[in-house]
């Protein structure tokens, strides 16, 4: 186990911390208008807004129309880039390799092991084609196939993800993608080692040092330089994001993602410092995550709380944990746990811990999660890097219809169908009739061709 640091001596700082997160809320669904507050809580409008819109649409069509040109123009206004031919903005692949050789052994065995599970378990997802074959000699199926080209956007500057190459770039290769193509920013020229190394790991063919809502536009509609792609994978920020909504259409996309979300449900009989630290696991995110702690146990919310309030000074990312907390977190007393089970449900968040004696009883009556994460061992941190799932999980409520990236996504199915002169005969006649009765008799014709006199 882990040791907690020290708590630092008491600063104003600290305190301000320490005030500010007496804020999260406390919510109890016995109140009477606990449903009203709940919904309060989760709401969450889209990140983009007019200005967003208008600006991403500008680029999207001055890509769509300019090509490497807008590109190289827009890099070198936001990412501080001078850059003449989009070939200078192209990594060689050897780059890729030497910055996983040069990385310390314990990053070069870190980032091979989590390729290992997050492989093995990507090969369990795999579609196969199959068919099957009728009394008559008609044959039916399903025909597989991956898609041809996937693009991978990787944040680039302070938001650095490695693990994100894996996730993303992995389930690619698995499913048999015959090219992976990586964009990544590198504000003033700078790029991140380890994300180059993951691309090495991850098996990824090519990479452009280019980032925004003007590289989302090159894979989606190709350039001189840029081929177009058949999906864009990966998490941006709010330019990015629209410019993934925008193009989709002329191209797959996996998700809109919203901010982190963390839900934990608990019997009271973890230790609440764990608990704490689960919870500000995503709120380190960013300013927007949610981390929400369901418990029937009051007197155990309060030791979680003074939990937070005496590690929340610990963490470097102190101030960000603090206000996500304060914004979005709650402390939730439920009933028992089959409320719980039920709230979790409504929420259905991206990330759901069961940190209880018996996971596997509630597990079973999880309808809307995007990850479950079972019983008091098991921190949602170890599914972020390691455990083998995808971490790219559907937030903001989507779990409810949508699934984690997985080696599906770069896979397509088309239908088989076969007739013998004998099926034709007999599903020429269901057809016409059908066919006959829309109005449409080329339809019918068309079958009845085929159908023995």
């Amino acid at each position: 186990m882990l040791s907690v640091p020290p708590r630092p001596p008491e600063t104003l700082s600290t305190r301000l911390l320490g005030a500010r997160m007496a804020e999260i809320s406390r919510l109890n669904t016995a109140d009477s208008d606990f449903n009203q507050r709940l919904d309060a809580l989760l709401a969450w409008e889209s990140v983009s807004n007019h200005q967003v819109n208008e600006a991403v649409s500008g680029i999207v069509n001055d890509v769509r129309n300019r090509g490497d040109a807008a590109v190289l123009e827009y890099t070198r206004r936001f990412d501080g880039v001078d850059a003449d031919a989009m070939e200078t903005l192209n990594l060689p692949l050897e780059s890729l390799r030497e910055a996983f050789e040069t990385l310390p052994e314990n990053q070069r065995q870190a980032l091979e092991t989590a390729a290992s599970r997050i492989r093995a378990y990507a090969e369990r997802q795999k579609a196969e084609s199959w068919t099957y074959t009728e009394a008559d000699g008609t044959v039916l199926g399903q025909q597989v196939v991956p898609m041809d080209r996937a693009g991978l956007y990787v944040p680039g500057g302070k938001a650095a993800y490695p693990s994100s190459v894996l996730m993303n770039g992995i389930p690619a290769k698995v499913a048999g993608v015959g090219e992976v193509v990586m964009v990544v920013p590198t504000p003033r020229g700078e790029t991140n080692q380890l994300v180059l190394a993951a691309a090495h790991v991850a098996g990824v063919d090519r990479v452009y040092t280019i980032g925004g809502a003007q590289a989302v536009a090159a894979l989606a509609y190709g350039t001189e330089t840029v081929p177009r792609v058949d999906i864009i994978v990966g998490p941006g920020n709010i330019y990015v994001a629209t410019a993934k909504r925008m193009v989709f259409g002329a191209v797959g996309i996996d998700m809109i993602a919203g901010p982190s979300e963390i839900l934990v449900v608990c019997d009271g009989g973890t230790d609440p410092d764990w608990i704490a630290m689960d919870l500000f696991s995503q709120a380190e995110h960013d300013e927007d995550a949610q981390a929400i702690l369901l418990c029937p146990d009051g007197d155990y919310l309060e030791r979680v709380a003074v939990s937070i309030d005496r590690l929340l000074p610990t963490l470097e990312r102190a101030e960000i944990v603090a206000t996500a907390l304060a914004a979005r977190g709650a402390l939730i007393q439920v009933r028992d746990l089959d409320e719980a089970v039920d709230v979790a449900n409504r929420i259905a968040p991206e990330h759901l811990e069961l940190s209880v004696a018996d996971p596997q009883a509630l597990a079973g009556r999880i309808r809307h999660a995007g990850a479950i994460f079972m019983g008091r061992y098991t921190a949602e941190a170890l599914g972020d890097y390691c455990a083998g799932p995808n971490h790219v999980l559907p937030t903001s409520g989507t779990a409810r219809f949508s699934s984690p990236l997985g080696v599906y996504d770069f896979q397509k199915r088309s239908s088989i169908i076969y007739c013998s002169d004998g099926g034709a005969d007999i599903l020429g006649r269901t057809a016409s009739t059908l066919a006959r009765g829309e109005g449409l008799t080329a339809h019918a014709r068309s079958a009845e061709y085929r159908v023995k006199s």
